[in-house]
């Protein structure tokens, strides 16, 4: 095969933005069926529809205190005198109708009786026998919680494409929702290659390394809330390559590999990829990352990583997001933020790059980015220092301190 990627069909050296958009447009044509799961494992799932709201909240008016409600025009002076006729606990109403110089024990939450518009806490008043005796007076309104103040029945609750919070999933379930359409979420095998790669605890023999890449995908698809699959580390031999890839394709939606996929001797996946399914862009201009083959086999879409750890986690913060979040439907953003630099940052090339950074808050509140000197992508250490990504668009550059930058958080 050309290992330029030209005239194969598909793009070969391509901007950053365009294979966001090859991402995104592929995750678009692939979304990921629905299914409906409880409310109260919703949270992290990506809404597959529209909630609307099919009562009030609250749905009665109800006391915002424990105390006693009455009504505010017989608490208009200091030291009224109210009759107390029973009490109304959150629950099953009692029927009470409060009249003139009446009043109701009730606690938060409870339902407000006819005829009152206002609750006193416990707290202001002194009991006299039977009555209650107020320090001070007592506005309409006052600690009631009024039908629908929070929310309307019809209402837009939540929009289809949102990741579901905590919160929002107990919104979900405030208005009597007991399960919520949500993508299912895609099954992923982890694939990392090479010879050389030794599980971590066994000896090393010359030549090995460590196979940290996989702990690091591993750990990062488990941050996106998926369950994937490790497969076992595969050999330079491109008939067994060839073999678990073909079976993996046709039992997973995502395959994500590691190493093999640039232009050496032993690289064998982007001629595998395109034999078994088909290549939708090679190599892109971002550093690092540069040699990250998108494609697909069978049923399953394949991210192929280079295999230097740096260029693994830029690669994955940035496209494998957007494809996974992408097949879900998932309409929010990824987390960017903008940050003053702390130090200065040279950059002559012209590919998108991605450097490795500290967040931190500076003495005025203003959040500040230290970028790390360790550039090269072989270099872990400078990633596990660091808690974030310097976004640094295409073209040289020369930054001073203080300039803002886009910062990409992980």
């Amino acid at each position: 095969m050309n290992q330029t990627g030209e005239n194969q069909g598909y793009p070969a050296r391509i901007a950053f933005a365009e294979a966001e958009a090859i991402v995104r447009g592929v995750a678009a044509a692939h979304r990921l069926p629905i299914e409906r799961v409880p409310v109260a494992r919703a949270a992290g799932r990506v809404l597959s529809g529209d909630v609307v709201a099919p009562i009030a909240l609250p749905s009665f008016d109800n006391s915002a205190m424990d105390g006693y409600a009455l009504r505010a025009f017989d608490a208009s002076v200091p030291n009224s005198s109210l009759r107390l006729i029973g009490e109304q606990f959150a629950g099953a109403p009692k029927g009470f109708s409060v009249g003139p110089g009446e009043c109701v024990r009730i606690t938060t939450g409870a339902l407000l009786p006819d005829g009152t518009d206002a609750v006193v806490m416990k707290e202001i008043i002194r009991i006299d026998g039977e009555r209650i005796v107020l320090a001070t007076t007592v506005a309409r309104e006052t600690h009631v919680r009024r039908a629908g103040e929070d929310v309307e029945v019809g209402d837009l609750l939540l929009r289809s494409g949102t990741r579901l919070t905590p919160v929002q999933a107990s919104l979900a379930a405030a208005v009597g929702l007991a399960e919520l359409p949500v993508a299912r979420r895609p099954t992923v095998a982890v694939f990392t290659t090479g010879d050389e790669l030794r599980p971590p605890g066994q000896a090393l023999d010359p030549g090995t390394i460590y196979d940290s890449n996989r702990s690091l995908l591993m750990s990062l698809l488990v941050a996106e809330g998926l369950e994937p699959f490790a497969w076992p580390i595969l050999p330079d031999d491109p008939d067994r390559m060839r073999a678990l890839l073909r079976d993996a394709g046709n039992a997973f939606d995502v395959l994500i590999t590691c190493g093999g996929v640039s232009a050496g001797e032993k690289d064998f996946l982007p001629t595998l990829i395109a034999e078994l399914g088909r290549i939708h862009c090679w190599k892109v201009l971002m550093r690092p990352g540069m040699p990250l083959l998108f494609g697909a086999i069978g049923q399953a879409q394949v991210l192929a990583l280079p295999g230097n750890p740096v260029s693994v986690l830029a690669t994955f913060l940035t496209l494998g997001r957007q494809l996974l979040r992408g097949l879900q439907g998932d309409a929010s953003l990824l987390p960017k933020f903008a940050a003053r630099l702390s130090l200065p940052i040279a950059k002559t090339h012209d590919r998108r790059e991605f450097q490795r950074g500290k967040l931190d808050f500076g003495s005025d509140g203003t959040l500040r980015v230290a970028p790390h000197p360790a550039t090269a992508s072989h270099r872990l250490r400078g990633a596990a220092d660091s808690d974030c990504l310097i976004v640094l668009t295409e073209g040289p550059q020369h930054l001073s301190v203080d300039a803002v930058v886009e910062v990409l958080r992980y």
